[in-house]
């Protein structure tokens, strides 16, 4: 790829996050897991989990710091598997 595609798609991939957060400044950007705990009281107020977590994290920002790590390390992976498979064509 040339470096002016590179440019584009870095560029456009700056404006598909920025955009968002421009456009809506006032936006509450909530969880699913929030948006599905409302649906279903919304729809069944009587509704009890049948489920507990064995573990919650004691803040947001571990919850985040576990969120970013294990993103991390699939896209250690992804890029490991990608490697591997393109240098073998190679030899």
């Amino acid at each position: 790829m040339s470096a002016r595609l590179n440019y584009a798609l870095l560029g456009l991939a700056a404006l598909i996050v920025i955009a968002p957060l421009a456009l809506t400044p006032d936006a509450q950007f909530g969880g699913t897991d929030d948006a599905a705990r409302d649906a279903v009281a919304a729809a069944n107020p009587s509704y009890v989990p049948w489920a507990e977590p064995l573990w919650e994290p004691p803040g947001k920002e571990v919850e985040s710091l576990l969120f970013a790590l294990q993103a991390a390390i699939g896209a250690g992976l992804v890029g490991y598997a990608i490697g591997r498979r393109h240098g073998r064509g190679e030899r």
